[in-house]
């Protein structure tokens, strides 16, 4: 992603797959499923709504527990799961008004992302490092000293510009949808638009930064040649 990027240490593959394991069982996959669960025992849709928040925590937890440490993307996480719970108890416990409170926080979310743009490294800083190395020493260590390179700098703000950007327009149609469409076609929208939309950004991530790393690639050894025609 620069012209003189460094080539990434070794990463270790099984960390990296338990990390992604655990990703998707507790932030994708246990939601829809404690939701179903809940509503089938005959809880209401706003307990069994509520309480599908809990997969993320419990993805938290294990990773605060596994790494012992605090990455600022847990801290984040954190954040967004506590400012669901709060904007969830706030009001009228309806379930028309908790879906468009839900479409609230992730529109919040994205206005946080494109705030992060005014601090020392954006948020994509910081889940790049969480998805892009195995959490150990060497890899985290590599990916901090990326940011010295300019094109690595610049990238990581377009993309946090492209997800704070992706996740205002989703809250705004998700919310608009839920006064034209029924509860029970909301939630079934609220449990696959977000991963719709997180699938297309995440291609365009991967594509995006692979992109700019080839053009980067390029113009290191274009700018190698005449050093070494120099030497000849």
């Amino acid at each position: 992603m620069s012209d003189q990027a460094t080539p990434a240490p070794a990463r270790k593959g099984s960390a990296s797959l338990v990390s992604w394991l655990t990703t998707i069982v507790f932030n994708i996959a246990a939601p829809i499923v404690i939701y179903g669960q809940l509503k089938d025992h005959g809880y209401s849709e706003f307990t069994a709504i509520l309480l599908s928040g809990l997969g993320p925590v419990i993805d938290i937890i294990i990773y605060l527990a596994w790494h012992r440490r605090v990455d600022e993307f847990a801290i984040l996480s954190l954040v967004f799961v506590a400012l669901s719970l709060v904007i969830a108890l706030i009001g009228p416990h309806d379930t028309e008004l908790l879906l468009a409170k839900e479409s609230l926080v992730t529109g919040l979310f994205g206005v946080v992302y494109l705030a992060t743009l005014a601090m020392p490294r954006p948020l994509m800083f910081y889940f790049g490092r969480k998805f892009a190395t195995d959490g150990t020493p060497e890899k985290i260590a590599w990916w901090n000293g990326m940011w010295q390179y300019e094109g690595f700098r610049r990238v990581q703000r377009n993309l946090t510009i492209g997800w704070g950007t992706a996740f205002i327009a989703q809250a705004a149609i998700q919310i608009a949808l839920v006064y034209s469409l029924s509860a029970s076609t909301m939630v079934t929208v609220n449990n696959i638009l977000p991963y719709a939309v997180l699938g297309g950004l995440l291609y365009w991530t991967v594509t995006y930064a692979k992109r700019a790393s080839a053009k980067g690639a390029a113009r290191q050894a274009a700018n190698a040649e005449p050093a070494q025609a120099q030497t000849v």
